[in-house]
Protein backbone atom coordinates (compact mmCIF):
# COMPACT_ATOMS: atom_id res chain seq x y z
CA UNK A 1 0.00 0.00 0.00
CA UNK A 2 1.17 3.22 -1.31
CA UNK A 3 1.36 6.22 1.54
CA UNK A 4 -0.55 9.20 1.01
CA UNK A 5 0.57 12.88 2.43
CA UNK A 6 -2.17 15.14 3.62
CA UNK A 7 -1.37 18.46 4.04
CA UNK A 8 -4.04 19.81 6.73
CA UNK A 9 -4.72 23.56 7.00
CA UNK A 10 -5.18 24.52 10.44
CA UNK A 11 -7.32 28.11 11.22
CA UNK A 12 -5.96 31.54 12.02
CA UNK A 13 -8.11 32.13 14.64
CA UNK A 14 -8.72 29.48 16.97
CA UNK A 15 -12.67 30.32 16.91
CA UNK A 16 -12.39 30.64 13.32
CA UNK A 17 -13.46 26.57 13.00
CA UNK A 18 -15.91 27.44 10.47
CA UNK A 19 -13.26 28.39 7.79
CA UNK A 20 -12.11 24.68 7.60
CA UNK A 21 -13.83 22.65 5.13
CA UNK A 22 -15.70 19.23 6.00
CA UNK A 23 -13.06 17.31 3.99
CA UNK A 24 -10.51 18.15 5.98
CA UNK A 25 -11.49 16.02 9.29
CA UNK A 26 -12.20 13.32 6.59
CA UNK A 27 -8.49 13.33 5.50
CA UNK A 28 -7.67 13.00 8.82
CA UNK A 29 -9.78 10.48 9.43
CA UNK A 30 -7.95 8.00 7.02
CA UNK A 31 -4.10 8.65 8.65
CA UNK A 32 -2.23 6.61 11.04
CA UNK A 33 0.55 9.31 11.74
CA UNK A 34 0.55 13.13 12.49
CA UNK A 35 3.60 15.39 12.31
CA UNK A 36 2.90 18.88 13.53
CA UNK A 37 4.50 21.91 13.65
CA UNK A 38 2.97 22.29 17.89
CA UNK A 39 1.49 19.01 19.07
CA UNK A 40 -0.68 20.39 22.00
CA UNK A 41 -2.16 22.92 19.75
CA UNK A 42 -2.50 20.45 16.56
CA UNK A 43 -4.48 18.04 19.25
CA UNK A 44 -6.32 21.19 20.38
CA UNK A 45 -7.42 21.92 16.83
CA UNK A 46 -8.59 18.56 16.32
CA UNK A 47 -10.72 18.27 18.74
CA UNK A 48 -12.32 21.10 17.54
CA UNK A 49 -13.26 19.85 14.62
CA UNK A 50 -14.09 16.60 16.05
CA UNK A 51 -14.94 15.99 19.86
CA UNK A 52 -15.54 12.15 18.96
CA UNK A 53 -11.54 12.11 17.45
CA UNK A 54 -8.96 9.41 19.41
CA UNK A 55 -6.03 11.66 19.24
CA UNK A 56 -3.67 8.82 21.14
CA UNK A 57 -4.24 6.35 18.30
CA UNK A 58 -2.73 7.98 15.83
CA UNK A 59 1.33 8.22 15.77
CA UNK A 60 2.47 11.86 16.78
CA UNK A 61 5.56 13.16 15.87
CA UNK A 62 7.05 17.23 15.84
CA UNK A 63 8.36 18.93 13.40
CA UNK A 64 10.53 21.55 14.43
CA UNK A 65 12.68 22.30 11.87
CA UNK A 66 12.74 18.92 10.12
CA UNK A 67 15.40 17.46 12.03
CA UNK A 68 17.48 14.49 11.04
CA UNK A 69 15.42 12.88 13.73
CA UNK A 70 12.17 13.84 12.26
CA UNK A 71 13.05 13.52 8.48
CA UNK A 72 14.44 9.79 9.02
CA UNK A 73 10.64 9.17 11.68
CA UNK A 74 8.31 10.51 8.48
CA UNK A 75 10.59 8.68 5.72
CA UNK A 76 9.79 5.27 7.31
CA UNK A 77 6.27 6.02 7.82
CA UNK A 78 6.48 6.48 3.87
CA UNK A 79 8.32 3.20 3.48
CA UNK A 80 6.02 1.79 5.89
CA UNK A 81 2.65 3.07 3.61
CA UNK A 82 1.01 4.63 6.25
CA UNK A 83 -1.07 7.84 5.43
CA UNK A 84 0.85 10.84 7.22
CA UNK A 85 -0.87 14.15 8.26
CA UNK A 86 0.97 17.57 8.33
CA UNK A 87 -0.17 20.59 10.65
CA UNK A 88 1.47 23.93 10.73
CA UNK A 89 0.76 25.84 13.54
CA UNK A 90 -1.16 28.41 11.30
CA UNK A 91 -2.30 28.35 7.87
CA UNK A 92 -1.62 26.06 5.24
CA UNK A 93 1.60 23.58 5.96
CA UNK A 94 4.78 24.29 3.08
CA UNK A 95 3.53 28.05 3.10
CA UNK A 96 6.12 30.15 5.24
CA UNK A 97 5.84 26.63 7.44
CA UNK A 98 9.10 23.99 8.12
CA UNK A 99 6.83 21.08 7.17
CA UNK A 100 8.21 22.41 3.43
CA UNK A 101 10.88 19.95 4.35
CA UNK A 102 9.10 17.29 4.88
CA UNK A 103 6.88 17.49 1.87
CA UNK A 104 10.19 17.65 -0.26
CA UNK A 105 11.14 14.18 0.95
CA UNK A 106 7.49 13.47 0.65
CA UNK A 107 8.08 14.00 -3.66
CA UNK A 108 11.53 12.62 -3.73
CA UNK A 109 10.15 9.44 -2.19
CA UNK A 110 7.56 9.90 -5.26
CA UNK A 111 4.70 9.63 -2.43
CA UNK A 112 1.17 10.93 -3.42
CA UNK A 113 1.22 14.64 -1.45
CA UNK A 114 -2.77 16.46 -1.36
CA UNK A 115 -2.89 19.43 -0.44
CA UNK A 116 -6.10 20.69 1.11
CA UNK A 117 -7.93 23.66 0.97
CA UNK A 118 -7.80 26.44 3.82
CA UNK A 119 -6.91 29.51 4.92
CA UNK A 120 -3.63 31.09 4.29
CA UNK A 121 -2.78 34.44 5.64
CA UNK A 122 -0.88 35.77 2.67
CA UNK A 123 -3.34 34.73 0.09
CA UNK A 124 -6.18 36.24 1.81
CA UNK A 125 -4.37 39.57 2.54
CA UNK A 126 -3.43 39.89 -0.69
CA UNK A 127 -7.05 39.21 -1.92
CA UNK A 128 -8.05 42.16 -0.03
CA UNK A 129 -5.81 44.41 0.08
CA UNK A 130 -6.63 45.97 -3.62
CA UNK A 131 -2.45 45.52 -4.70
CA UNK A 132 -1.27 43.43 -7.64
CA UNK A 133 -2.52 39.59 -7.10
CA UNK A 134 -1.05 38.73 -10.69
CA UNK A 135 2.80 39.79 -9.38
CA UNK A 136 3.57 39.04 -6.04
CA UNK A 137 6.46 38.19 -3.52
CA UNK A 138 6.40 36.84 0.14
CA UNK A 139 9.56 37.45 1.71
CA UNK A 140 9.64 36.18 5.51
CA UNK A 141 11.12 38.35 7.70
CA UNK A 142 12.39 41.11 7.56
CA UNK A 143 15.85 42.23 9.24
CA UNK A 144 15.76 43.32 12.86
CA UNK A 145 18.39 45.52 12.92
CA UNK A 146 16.67 48.79 12.44
CA UNK A 147 19.34 50.33 10.02
CA UNK A 148 19.27 46.56 8.06
CA UNK A 149 15.34 46.92 8.32
CA UNK A 150 15.45 50.51 7.04
CA UNK A 151 17.73 49.51 4.07
CA UNK A 152 15.35 46.22 3.10
CA UNK A 153 12.32 47.75 3.18
CA UNK A 154 14.24 50.45 0.45
CA UNK A 155 15.21 47.83 -1.33
CA UNK A 156 11.53 46.00 -1.43
CA UNK A 157 9.76 49.73 -1.96
CA UNK A 158 12.33 49.89 -5.32
CA UNK A 159 11.83 46.58 -6.18
CA UNK A 160 8.14 46.51 -5.90
CA UNK A 161 8.29 49.95 -8.16
CA UNK A 162 10.39 48.21 -10.78
CA UNK A 163 8.13 44.74 -11.14
CA UNK A 164 4.93 46.29 -10.62
CA UNK A 165 4.25 43.68 -8.00
CA UNK A 166 2.89 43.23 -4.42
CA UNK A 167 5.70 43.04 -1.79
CA UNK A 168 4.50 40.59 1.43
CA UNK A 169 6.14 40.25 4.58
CA UNK A 170 5.43 39.82 7.79
CA UNK A 171 6.94 40.27 11.91
CA UNK A 172 6.93 38.51 15.09
CA UNK A 173 3.38 40.26 16.81
CA UNK A 174 5.41 42.35 19.36
CA UNK A 175 7.94 44.17 17.27
CA UNK A 176 4.97 45.27 15.29
CA UNK A 177 4.84 48.37 15.96
CA UNK A 178 9.01 48.97 15.54
CA UNK A 179 7.48 47.66 11.74
CA UNK A 180 5.30 50.28 10.83
CA UNK A 181 7.41 53.39 12.14
CA UNK A 182 10.04 52.00 10.24
CA UNK A 183 8.20 51.61 6.88
CA UNK A 184 6.67 54.87 7.58
CA UNK A 185 10.06 56.44 7.92
CA UNK A 186 11.73 54.81 4.98
CA UNK A 187 8.95 54.49 2.25
CA UNK A 188 7.67 57.49 0.08
CA UNK A 189 4.52 59.39 0.45
CA UNK A 190 2.35 58.02 -2.11
CA UNK A 191 4.03 54.41 -1.31
CA UNK A 192 0.76 52.41 -0.46
CA UNK A 193 0.57 49.87 2.61
CA UNK A 194 -2.04 47.27 3.33
CA UNK A 195 -2.03 46.17 7.10
CA UNK A 196 -4.28 42.82 7.53
CA UNK A 197 -4.95 42.15 11.33
CA UNK A 198 -6.01 39.08 12.73
CA UNK A 199 -7.53 37.82 9.83
CA UNK A 200 -10.63 35.52 10.21
CA UNK A 201 -10.79 36.97 13.98
CA UNK A 202 -13.63 38.57 15.32
CA UNK A 203 -11.50 41.98 14.92
CA UNK A 204 -10.34 40.88 11.50
CA UNK A 205 -9.49 43.94 9.95
CA UNK A 206 -7.53 44.87 6.71
CA UNK A 207 -7.05 48.18 5.15
CA UNK A 208 -4.92 49.71 2.27
CA UNK A 209 -3.63 53.63 2.42
CA UNK A 210 -0.62 55.66 0.88
CA UNK A 211 2.39 55.91 3.23
CA UNK A 212 1.17 59.21 3.49
CA UNK A 213 -2.44 58.83 5.02
CA UNK A 214 -1.08 56.31 7.38
CA UNK A 215 1.28 58.70 8.91
CA UNK A 216 -1.41 60.87 10.10
CA UNK A 217 -3.10 58.22 12.31
CA UNK A 218 -1.82 56.45 15.39
CA UNK A 219 -1.14 52.83 14.81
CA UNK A 220 -1.54 50.08 17.45
CA UNK A 221 -0.85 46.48 16.32
CA UNK A 222 1.55 45.30 19.41
CA UNK A 223 0.87 41.40 19.68
CA UNK A 224 -1.55 41.11 16.64
CA UNK A 225 -1.09 38.67 13.74
CA UNK A 226 -0.65 40.60 11.30
CA UNK A 227 0.55 40.25 7.12
CA UNK A 228 2.06 43.49 5.83
CA UNK A 229 1.86 44.38 1.99
CA UNK A 230 3.52 47.06 0.19
CA UNK A 231 3.43 48.41 -3.42
CA UNK A 232 5.38 51.39 -4.69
Amino acid sequence: MSATVFLIPSVLDEAATHTIPLYVMKAVLQCQVIFAENERTARRFLKSLNKNIVIDNYEWYAIHKAEEMQKQAFQQKIKEGKNIAIISEAGCPGIADPGQVLVALAQDMQATVKPLVGPSSILLALMASGMNGQRFEFLGYLPVDAAERIKAIKEIEQASQQKNSTQIFIETPYRNDQLVEAILKACKPATKLCIAAELTGANEQVQTKTVAQWRQQKISLHKKPVIFLLQA
